[in-house]
């Protein structure tokens, strides 16, 4: 997740990623991602069971800001917030 103007990242794992994108966009928790308004979904990834996905989580963590620029802009090349799509997955 990103900011309105894509400066700040934040990477986290869930199980229920358009529940936890929600919680972010309304500030759901104090915290980081409230206190630097990173509300903008531009990139994720699915993993078989939450032990990859903590790993990954891990892995993306520690890459430098522009190795997560570049793997936005192959993902998400216009950077465009991707809750909507996520949501119409989910309820299709």
């Amino acid at each position: 997740m990103t900011n309105r103007i894509n400066t700040t990242f934040y990477v986290g794992v869930t199980s229920d990623l358009v529940k936890r994108v929600w919680q972010h966009k309304n500030k759901y928790f104090k915290g980081f991602t409230a206190n630097y308004n990173v509300d903008k979904l531009v990139y994720y990834e699915t993993q078989s069971c939450p032990e990859s996905a903590i790993i990954r989580e891990k892995q993306l963590k520690l890459f430098r800001k522009q190795k997560k620029i570049d793997l936005v802009c192959q993902f998400n090349p216009n950077w465009i917030d991707l809750y909507d799509s996520i949501c119409q997955t989910v309820s299709s």
